[in-house]
């Protein structure tokens, strides 16, 4: 019998970036529309794509956006119900082009979305209904659900989310939502909005699509309704696969090869890397591997001659 995740299963590897409006400090939230179509006008697809090909990475995660607001491709049902002028979103759709030139090269394309509206834009937050908001510092206990199901929120965010899973249809091959720590207030529902909802929006385009709901640094999985492990994972040299399955899903576990997310230098060795990526796989595991994008869309040289090590040690 075929799963939809075999393909993923089989790959056992990746790499993920989060490509975020610069500066990366500030989250971006300060920089104008112009100064972000500029930013993803002057991403180079061809470098990253003979980039990840050198690396022999099967597959690769890329960010829509995160905290700032900004995204890296169009999207009029976002535009219609933030109202933000001039959009926010990228005039270039840089999926689409990553696609084209990743395609050729065997790699299959995924992305990365939060699950709730961008932290740090009080516009969006409103207009969405979002009732989360963003704090320097953040406040202690942000993380604790309020009970309350954000339905209104919910389906909006749905629409945002269908419009970009159509466009690209079976280009994009899954969807990591990132920030669902409130799966009982807002997901657990017999009615949508649900995950069943939730989840059927992402694969409006593709009904292939695999689907991780991320509740936050740890190995589970939340629903039947997602197909592969968020697996968020500080420390990865600590962690064991329990099989390639984890309550129905594909086990699979992201993090980060820096110091932090998107951050330098290397913080292991070629050995490290290999070593706890083989441990996850040989027990039926899938691994993706963050690392940092500079805005001109490449990976640094540090991370890519590490991750040249893995893939010729994969391959092997």
């Amino acid at each position: 019998m075929t799963h939809r995740t075999d393909w993923f299963h089989a790959a056992r590897w990746g790499v993920f970036t989060h490509y975020l409006a610069a500066p990366a400090s500030s989250e971006g939230h300060a920089l104008g529309a112009e100064a972000w179509n500029a930013q993803v006008e002057a991403f180079d697809v061809v470098g990253l794509a003979d980039q990840l090909s050198d690396i022999g990475t099967p597959f690769y995660w890329i960010t829509l956006g995160q905290n700032s607001g900004h995204y890296c491709a169009p999207n009029a049902t976002y535009d219609r119900l933030v109202g933000i002028t001039p959009s926010k979103c990228a005039r270039r759709d840089l999926i689409s082009d990553l696609y084209a030139e990743l395609a050729p090269r065997g790699i299959a394309l995924l992305v990365y979305l939060p699950s709730g509206a961008p932290a740090a834009d009080a516009v969006a937050r409103e207009r969405l209904a979002w009732q989360w908001g963003f704090a320097d510092p953040w406040p202690q206990g942000w993380r604790n659900p309020t009970g309350e199901r954000l339905a209104a929120f919910q389906l909006k965010w749905e629409a945002v989310i269908r419009e970009w899973s159509l466009r690209w249809g079976e280009r994009v091959r899954g969807w990591w939502f990132d920030g669902c720590y409130f799966a009982d207030a807002m997901y657990r529902h017999p009615e949508p909005p649900n995950f069943a909802s939730f989840a059927a929006a992402a694969r409006a385009g593709n009904p292939e699509s695999l689907i991780a709901f991320n509740p936050g640094v740890m190995l589970t999985s939340l629903t039947p309704e997602e197909d592969i492990t968020a697996g968020e994972i500080t420390d990865p040299l600590t962690v064991a696969c329990p099989g390639r399955w984890l309550d129905g899903a594909q086990t699979h576990m992201l993090s980060y090869l820096g110091p932090s997310w998107g951050q330098e230098p290397p913080r292991f060795t070629t050995a490290e890397v290999i070593a706890c990526t083989k441990q996850f796989t040989d027990r039926g595991g899938v691994v993706s591997w963050d690392v940092p994008i500079t805005p001109a869309g490449l990976i640094p040289p540090a991370f890519v001659a590490q991750l040249k090590g893995l893939g010729k040690a994969m391959r092997g």
